[in-house]
């Protein structure tokens, strides 16, 4: 029940009906399998198995539903999770431990930045060490990060491979549930491709005033700035969240029934942390990044504290049992939201529920009904939108999954701009449509497409687009959204 309640103090809004959208949250209504939803097409296998299982589950319940039992599902996935670690009999330490382990700067970045399938498998850690230490149930504890795919699967086996006792069947089981990603990423045709400018890009980052080392010991320093709960600015705030997470790592180390693997874990995802932070580590990331694409997930360095938070947790919650303040859980599990309290109402409202425009639906059943090939190309070809009807609020473009149909192909752009930088595209079908797009006449037919969809833009970029496209039909053609036909 704690963790429900907190799920519901976190979301607030977001609760409400229709497609909480932000940053790498895309949920669209009715999505329909394609070849993106099984990594055959765009760039990396990062949305495998994840889209399909959204996809599948979606076709039970309306998609709205799927998205919000998936978010509230993480709070009380992990809570329980983090609370059946505490020894039984400590109920006050128990709700303490699950309480943080849900309600931290982790969560709360990861949460802002849309990155639902990462926080799933954080919140299957708990789940994750308990079947290790027990030497039982691992199959199904590992699910949520088996769902979460390509990074969550990562951190799950940096977490649990120190903890178990019997490596080999552990890394078995793990390498047994990463098969669908895995696969698609070595098998690949062409192979996998990652752009080591990434690794500068997406960099711990400062977000106190401890520098980029304080902020990852705070469990935040996420490289996003637009992923930062409001108030991180504040030195009271600041010393709070960093206070916290000190004295969770204090209390674990006097904990008397402390797993030392636990501790390795989260030394050596802290260390990949701090490594991110260093010139000679992050030349080092980019040697690997450059050596098989795959290594791209070692970019984003900051998750892997991921298993510190959890140690943080039951330090917390064993040192409220140690300090007599038991009897008082109830103050107790307030403390985490106190520290971090902009994390309350989706972010002091950064998370709201929209509903898309009937034109997206007006335009992906045009799409649907034309039974001549080709595929669909989006522009403009950036990656993020922010569209007016969302709240101007940056996000992943929706139009890669909203309009995915049979037997046609979405190609949107996968390059990623970061400040100045420039994280290059990972799918060829992408980098081959970049040059395409830069010819003064391009021939997006004979590229292979039949729909063109223009959902965002400048004024002047839309009059540009319009240009190009004086030779195709407009069927859609809404302030939201246009859909161009291409008869040649």
């Amino acid at each position: 029940m704690l963790g429900l309640a907190l799920g519901c103090l976190a979301l607030g809004p977001a609760l409400g009906w229709g497609f909480v959208l932000v940053q790498d949250m895309v949920f669209v209504p009715d999505p329909a399998f394609s070849r993106f939803t099984f990594g055959l097409a765009g760039g990396a296998p990062r949305v495998v198995p994840s889209d399909a299982v959204v996809t599948a589950l979606a076709s039970v319940l309306p998609a709205e539903l799927v998205q919000k039992a998936i978010l509230l599902g993480i709070f009380v996935l992990g809570c329980s999770g983090a609370a059946l670690l505490v020894p039984a009999g400590f109920l006050g330490a128990r709700l303490v431990a699950g309480a943080y382990y849900v309600w931290n700067p982790y969560v709360a970045e990861r949460l802002l930045m849309g990155q639902w399938a990462l926080l799933l498998g954080y919140a299957g850690l708990p789940w994750v060490v308990r079947a290790v230490r027990a030497g039982r149930g691992l199959l199904p504890a590992v699910l949520p990060a088996a769902v979460g795919g390509f990074a969550a699967m990562t951190v799950t086996a940096l977490t649990a491979l120190p903890v178990a006792g019997r490596r080999v069947r552990v890394g078995a089981v793990l390498l047994a549930v990463s098969l669908p990603w895995l696969l698609l990423a070595l098998l690949r045709p062409g192979g996998l491709s990652g752009d080591p400018v990434g690794v500068d890009a997406f960099a711990a980052r400062a977000d106190g005033p401890f520098g980029a080392v304080g902020s990852l010991l705070s469990l935040g320093g996420i490289w996003n700035a637009g992923a930062v709960p409001a108030g991180y600015e504040t030195v009271v705030g600041s010393v709070a969240r960093l206070a916290l997470a000190v004295a969770g790592i204090v209390g674990f180390v006097l904990m008397k029934d402390r797993s030392r693997g636990l501790g390795v874990a989260a030394a050596i995802g802290f260390g990949i942390a701090c490594l991110g932070v260093t010139e000679p580590g992050r030349a080092a990331f980019r040697w690997l990044v450059g050596v098989w694409g795959g290594f791209a997930v070692f970019r984003d360095a900051q998750q892997f504290v991921a298993p510190l938070a959890l140690l943080a947790a039951l330090g917390l919650g064993a040192l409220t049992e140690k300090a007599g303040l038991g009897r008082w859980a109830g103050v107790m599990v307030l403390v985490p939201v106190a520290v971090l309290p902009t994390m309350a109402w989706g972010g002091a409202g950064a998370l709201r529920a929209v509903s898309y425009p009937e034109s997206w639906n007006q335009a992906r059943e045009v799409i649907r009904r034309d039974p001549r090939p080709g595929d669909v190309l989006v522009l403009p070809f950036e990656s993020y939108r922010r569209f007016p009807w969302n709240g101007d609020r940056a996000v992943l473009d929706p139009a890669q999954r909203y309009f995915a149909v049979r037997g046609r192909n979405v190609v949107a752009n996968d390059s990623v701009r970061v400040g100045n930088m420039l994280v290059g595209a990972e799918d060829t079908r992408s980098r081959e449509v970049e040059r395409v797009l830069e010819a003064p006449s391009p021939d997006l037919a004979a590229a292979g497409f039949r729909y063109v969809v223009v959902d965002a833009g400048t004024p002047a970029e839309r009059r540009r687009f319009e240009s190009r496209l004086s030779g195709a039909s407009l069927l859609v053609g809404t302030d939201e959204l246009r859909l161009y036909r291409l008869d040649g």
